[in-house]
């Protein structure tokens, strides 16, 4: 089944997606009588057996030196057409098993005290087991994405990834603005992901008619030759890849579902933008370097467009105010300083972001949700105590409250950092966990995100001198951003009583937030300078990886960039805000500039105008003519010629003993005198 002289684990390949798939099937058939505590550990134990096994064959590679192909089963096979079900074990796959199963798993664990009070607070206990069959699902999903050895293959995860993220946005379906906000947020990832999954088809349906094939290891190898005949062939490839690539992972301009995304649970929140579905178009790049490596105006394509969103999403940040809008505007960011870098060729150094951006990211992520559960619970407690219910998750408040409002009996929107505040001394255990995230994605020495960031910049130094700019700008940004956001939230006095009376969350809740800061604080240890870890494990898939570059001016001038953004923060919103209604200290400074960040630069509304609206109007036109003239026509004339037929045979249906006797006497005679005369 597997090469490798009997040396290492691989034969235990197929459980990364089995084990996902064991769970989900046992709570999807045994979940309700399991009870929630067990179906939560039968969901988190089968994502954390994926990673035990994960780290089964990161250290088989250490044996035997290479990619390995294991062979499952046959597929597809028709004509020229061959797919197998094959894993592709590489260091490049096995980082990304690592990735997505181990903190998949600490997400998993969070999630079960979350979803506990989640699913009541929303005064439906039933879906408990629903969530974590759909959280299995996901788990199972992008490991098939990152293990398959093929276009096909991967595409298989790639839509279920979509599929996931459908389910688990709209999970709660009819909550939201006017009973439907959820739905419609689901809807719109998953339409807009169609638009990027389209061009992901047309690049292997362009693979294989010039490869002849979509193993990757046949169109690896022929890349060079297919290239030297046809570049504008691969060009096209490239260029249709990338949009698949700006739909899975939110970049410019299809990056407009992922802020909507939050209108799912925040454990799903975590999943999508830490682990899973975002970092699907980073590796796709980097699996299909051989292609793009000969393409230079391709890569230029790819990382202008990634450095562009991360400027860009980092403006709209600066200007949010719910706590996790902040967040999802600061992953397509993120995202962009990782498409940038794979973009320039700088392949480990993007991965190598992916890596402690799932760490810092997903802390950030749950520690958000622990902040938002503090205040639901403290919301939920004074409304009960009056007699009075709390508002369903997903009804926001219209616009700004002033800090009496609980106490009139309007609830208090839990996500508006409007409405926190000074709960540093409230939720100390969210607070320092938070605050080593929020110095990670920062880029503050010695966290992880200060080289991971800091060896892109590098690159882009020796590559690409203008993205640098951009990047350094969109890097000032980010700590701008992550400041306001500390400070909004714990710094200062509580605007609202749910602020005022928050606690922290129980243990199992917190632990996971504990051992995900200390991975963001210690993960720059995978890829220190001068010991390049990653870099020389990833290069055993990369060919012609070159060592990651250290900078010391550079990397002085990053860090001067982050502690400017972070001092410039402290100095706006330490008394920036003192009542909830107070305008933000930047919208004086900036004006039309922040109303324009505020309103995401109107980018929805464009959207909605020229394509949603312009679709409407075009079917508009063809609705009456085309549809309801001839298709229901079509349909509605057969429907009444049926009925009509139907009317005149029940003429003959008149229940009669007698009348059905007398026809079929009548019939006899008819017969027989048939006979005679012939």
């Amino acid at each position: 089944m597997v090469p490798g002289d009997g040396n290492g684990f691989f034969y235990l390949v197929p459980w990364v997606v089995f084990f996902p798939l064991i769970g989900l099937l046992v709570n999807l058939i045994f979940g309700r009588r399991l009870g929630e505590i067990a179906v939560g550990i039968v969901a988190s134990l089968a994502v954390g057996l994926s990673f035990v096994v994960s780290v089964l064959l990161a250290f088989s590679l250490g044996i035997v030196h290479g990619p390995v192909v294991a062979h499952l089963a046959d597929w597809i096979s028709v004509g020229s057409l061959s797919i197998p079900w094959d894993f592709r074990i590489d260091t490049l796959s096995t980082t990304m098993m690592l990735v997505v199963s181990g903190v998949g798993t600490l997400i998993h664990i969070y999630a079960i005290p979350y979803m506990r009070r989640d699913v009541r607070y929303n005064s439906d206990p039933g879906r408990y087991p629903r969530f974590f069959v759909y959280f299995n699902l996901f788990i199972l999903a992008m490991m098939l994405l990152v293990s398959a050895d093929s276009y096909l293959m991967t595409f298989v995860g790639w839509e279920g990834v979509g599929l996931c993220s459908y389910l688990l946005i709209g999970f709660w379906y009819e909550k939201g603005a006017a009973g439907i906000g959820n739905a419609k947020a689901a809807k719109k990832a998953f339409v807009v992901n169609r638009i990027g999954d389209f061009g992901f088809l047309i690049a292997m349906f362009l693979i294989f008619w010039g490869f002849g094939s979509l193993q990757f290891g046949t169109v690896f190898s022929k890349a060079g030759q297919v290239a030297a005949a046809n570049p504008g062939l691969v060009l096209a490839i490239t260029l249709f890849l990338l949009l698949g690539v700006t739909g899975k992972s939110a970049q410019l301009p299809l990056f407009v579902w992922l802020p909507d995304a939050m209108a799912g649970p925040t454990p799903v929140s975590a999943l999508i933008h830490a682990a899973t579905m975002v970092t699907a178009g980073v590796y796709l790049v980097t699996r299909s370097y051989p292609i793009f490596s000969l393409v230079p105006a391709a890569q230029s394509v790819v990382a202008w467009v990634g450095a562009a969103t991360a400027i860009f999403a980092a403006t709209i940040a600066l200007a949010q105010t719910d706590i996790k809008k902040v967040l999802a505007y600061s992953t397509i960011s993120q995202l962009g300083f990782m498409i940038a870098a794979v973009g320039m060729g700088a392949f480990a150094a993007g991965m190598f972001h992916l890596v402690t951006h799932a760490f810092f990211k997903a802390l950030l992520f749950l520690s958000a949700g622990s902040v938002i559960q503090g205040l639901e619970e403290a919301e939920h407690a004074k409304l009960h105590s009056d007699g009075r219910h709390p508002a369903r998750k997903g009804e926001k408040s219209s616009g700004p409250l002033p800090v009496e409002a609980s106490a009139q009996g309007h609830a208090v929107d839990v996500q508006d950092m409007r409405s926190m505040g000074g709960l540093r001394g409230r939720m100390r255990t969210t607070f320092w966990v938070y605050l080593i995230g929020a110095l990670a994605i920062s880029g503050v020495f010695p966290l992880s995100g200060f080289f991971s960031k800091d060896e892109i910049l590098a690159d882009a130094s020796r590559l690409n001198p203008g993205i640098l700019v951009v990047l350094l700008v969109a890097a000032f940004l980010t700590a701008l951003y992550m400041g306001r956001q500390v400070v909004m939230v714990f710094f200062g006095k509580p605007r609202s009583e749910p602020a005022l009376n928050a606690r922290e969350n129980p243990a199992l809740m917190t632990t996971p937030l504990v051992i995900l800061a200390v991975l963001a604080a210690l993960g720059g240890l995978l890829n220190l300078p001068g010991i390049q870890t990653l870099n020389r494990w990833l290069a055993g898939t990369i060919a012609g990886l070159e060592p990651g570059q250290f900078i010391l001016p550079l990397a002085l001038a990053a860090l001067a960039i982050a502690l400017l953004g972070l001092w410039l923060a402290w100095a706006l919103y330490r008394r920036g805000y003192s009542r909830m209604s107070d305008p933000d200290p930047l919208r004086r400074i900036l004006g039309p500039v922040y109303t324009g960040m505020e309103n995401r630069w109107w980018v929805d509304q464009a959207f909605n105008l020229i394509f949603v609206g312009g679709y409407r109007q075009l079917a508009g036109i063809f609705a009456n003519p085309i549809d309801l003239g001839f298709i229901d026509a079509v349909g509605i004339g057969l429907g009444s010629a049926t009925r009509a037929f139907s009317g005149w045979l029940r003429r003959i249906q008149t229940g009669f003993v007698r009348s059905y006797a007398l026809m079929m006497l009548l019939g006899v005679v008819v017969f027989l005198g048939y006979l005679i005369l012939r």
